[in-house]
C-alpha cells in the first residue's frame, strides 16, 4: 500500500468547504481523472475514472462521516482498492484547513512507477488546489448533505 496525505487552506467558512466536498457528483469538475461519480445511497458512491488513458470503475463506501469535520471511505467493488479521509478544520471564521490522506494500492508496472515518481501526490496536490478555486470562485457550496454515518 502506498500512501499520500496533503492539505491546503481555503478562504471559505468550514461549513461551505465541507457542504461542497459532500457533493461527489460535482468533484469531476475540480478532480483530474474523474469522469463520473454516482450517488447511489447516503453512504455509496460509483465512480467512473480515466487517468493517464486507464479507466477504472469502482465503488465505494463512506465508513464515517461527520458534519463540518471529516468524511472517510474505502473502496468495496470494482478495480482498484482505496481508503482515505478528508479533514475540515477551521481556522478562523473565513479560512478551512482541508486535508486529504488516501492509501492505494498501485496495480501494474506503469502504476508502481507513477506511484514512485510521486505522480499520485502531484494528482492530489492539484486537485486540492482545483477545489480551492471552485469553492472561493463559488462562495457557496452547490448543495450540501448534513447526515452522520
Amino acid at each position: 500500500m502506498s500512501q499520500v496525505k496533503e492539505s491546503i487552506e481555503v478562504e471559505v467558512p468550514v461549513r461551505t468547504a465541507y457542504d461542497q466536498w459532500t457533493q461527489f457528483e460535482s468533484f469531476p469538475q475540480f478532480m483530474v481523472g474523474v469522469e463520473r461519480i454516482e450517488q447511489r445511497t447516503d453512504t455509496l458512491t460509483h465512480w467512473v475514472t480515466k487517468i493517464s488513458g486507464v479507466k477504472r470503475e469502482f465503488d465505494a463506501e463512506i465508513t464515517e462521516q461527520i458534519p463540518d469535520a471529516k468524511v472517510a471511505w474505502v473502496t468495496v467493488a470494482g478495480e482498484g482498492e482505496q481508503s482515505g479521509l478528508v479533514t475540515f478544520q477551521r481556522i478562523d471564521p473565513t479560512h478551512t484547513q482541508v486535508t486529504l490522506m488516501m492509501d492505494f494500492d498501485p496495480e501494474g508496472m506503469a502504476e508502481n512507477i507513477g506511484d514512485k515518481l510521486g505522480f499520485v501526490d502531484r494528482q492530489v496536490k492539484g486537485d486540492l488546489k482545483r477545489f480551492k478555486h471552485f469553492i472561493e470562485d463559488r462562495g457557496t457550496a452547490t448543495g450540501q448533505w448534513r447526515g452522520q454515518v
